[in-house]
């Protein structure tokens, strides 16, 4: 259990590392200039009704699978930001993107 963590941690600290080097390349097709347009409509304390255009924009050019895939390590990553995991998820479908059926 420990190890996972730590494992959980170490990845953890990649992805934030990766997201704010200057040149970085982006996760799952999204530089952290793009997350930080939705991070109004996703955030913790008086979020937005609804996401911003500029928003939409750039989740209509990420690979949302992937997203997927992170949702629960970038949780994690998502609450240091003050951003609402639930929130987040929701965002492709205020936008009118499907999410992939296996991303639950």
């Amino acid at each position: 259990m420990a190890k996972t963590l730590a494992l959980a941690a170490l990845l953890l600290a990649m992805i934030v590392a990766s997201a704010t080097m200057e040149g970085a390349q982006a996760i799952c097709g999204m530089a952290n200039e793009d997350f930080k347009l939705c991070q109004a409509a996703a955030s913790v304390n008086d979020p937005t009704d609804s996401p911003s255009a500029e928003c939409c924009a750039a989740l209509g050019k990420a690979d949302l699978g992937c997203i997927c895939r992170y949702r629960g390590v970038a949780g994690i990553w998502m609450r240091i930001y003050h951003i609402d995991p639930s929130r987040a998820m929701a965002l492709p479908g205020k936008c009118g993107l499907t999410m992939p059926s296996n991303c639950s």
